[in-house]
């Protein structure tokens, strides 16, 4: 299964600041994820692959960030990763695109990581499109640093992956990293969290 990661939200763009809250996935939330994941990805992964990594896979945490909209909350961005020993490895992330560019994948990321953390991982990696700059960006916010390429990872456009890992992180750095003011940027404006 390729993990895919997409532009972090260009913080600091004006918009007005929305309220999110961040949860473990659940079953009924598949649906919503999965259409965030087809808004984001030429290639999403299946409903039942959620529903896998839900249920099945003792590895896996999943996470959703979520708003109140009117009289419901809506789940507007999810997390996946795996936790195997000491590394956590992420899988999937994507914020809807009405929601981006709001420190949601921030926020999921530091949720997720964390949780990780608390499961015994002491690194974390990733594969990230070449040409996602503003993701990469983000990344190297949490530590994360180049370590190798995955020619032609995607199956879409053959596009390399770069692998990137973070070595060591802990709880305390990722809340400073909540925490910390919006940073203006964030790169082109192209689909991503």
């Amino acid at each position: 299964m390729t993990s895919r990661t997409h532009e972090p939200p260009a913080l600091g763009t004006g918009a007005e600041p929305i309220d999110f809250s961040i949860r473990p996935m659940r079953l009924e939330d598949v649906p919503r994820v999965y259409a965030i994941d087809a808004l984001s990805f030429e290639l999403p992964w299946p409903e039942r692959t959620y529903r896998f990594e839900l249920v099945e896979n003792p590895t896996s945490e999943l996470w959703v960030a979520e708003v109140q909209q009117a009289e419901r909350i809506e789940v507007v961005g999810m997390i996946v990763l795996w936790v195997i020993v000491d590394e956590a490895h992420i899988g999937s992330i994507a914020v809807h695109p009405d929601y981006r560019r709001q420190g949601i994948a921030q926020a999921l990321l530091v949720r997720a990581l964390g949780a990780a953390s608390r499961r015994g991982a002491t690194q974390a990696t990733l594969e990230v499109r070449r040409s996602n700059l503003a993701a990469q960006a983000l990344y190297r916010r949490f530590g994360f640093e180049v370590v190798g390429i995955r020619p032609r990872y995607y199956r879409n456009n053959q596009e390399d992956a770069l692998l990137m890992t973070a070595m060591k992180y802990d709880p305390a750095q990722l809340q400073r990293l909540l925490e910390e003011p919006p940073r203006p940027g964030g790169g082109p404006a192209n689909p991503g969290l």
